[in-house]
């Protein structure tokens, strides 16, 4: 892993508490700073406090649609331009791609290899989007 990707803030927001773990043990591991919530409910003070550099974001949560808040990001000047990464048990990338207004930096679909979910915050971090 490149050293400019080192040391980046990556906020989780996933209700599944065995995924979110899994996700913020293997970005520690990778020298990530990570935060974690697993409902939306306090998602926008989180952001201001922890200033993420990418947020991953899941759409089926107990509190939100994570495409809604994609829409809310998107719309706020002060989070627009956080890079996020949206994943889902539910969705596809065929599928998600024809259901969402607002277009986030990259998808995966759960089940995912951990490689995969590296790649795509790697890529997305050096501004690629997927």
């Amino acid at each position: 892993m490149a050293n400019k990707s080192k040391y980046k803030n990556i906020l989780v927001i996933e209700d599944n508490h065995a995924i979110l773990d899994v996700i913020t043990l293997v970005l520690q591991s990778e020298a990530y700073k990570v935060s974690g919530l697993n409902k939306s409910v306090d998602m926008m003070e989180h952001i201001d406090s922890f200033k993420p550099d990418l947020l991953i974001l899941d759409i089926m949560l107990p509190d939100g649609d994570g495409r809604e808040l994609l829409g809310q990001l998107r719309n706020n000047e002060k989070t627009a331009h956080i890079p996020v990464l949206m994943i889902s048990a539910k969705y596809t990338t065929a599928t998600f791609q024809q259901n969402t207004e607002h277009k986030p930096n990259g998808f995966l679909a759960k089940p995912f290899d951990i490689d995969d979910l590296l790649d795509k915050i790697e890529g997305i971090l050096a501004g690629k989007n997927f």
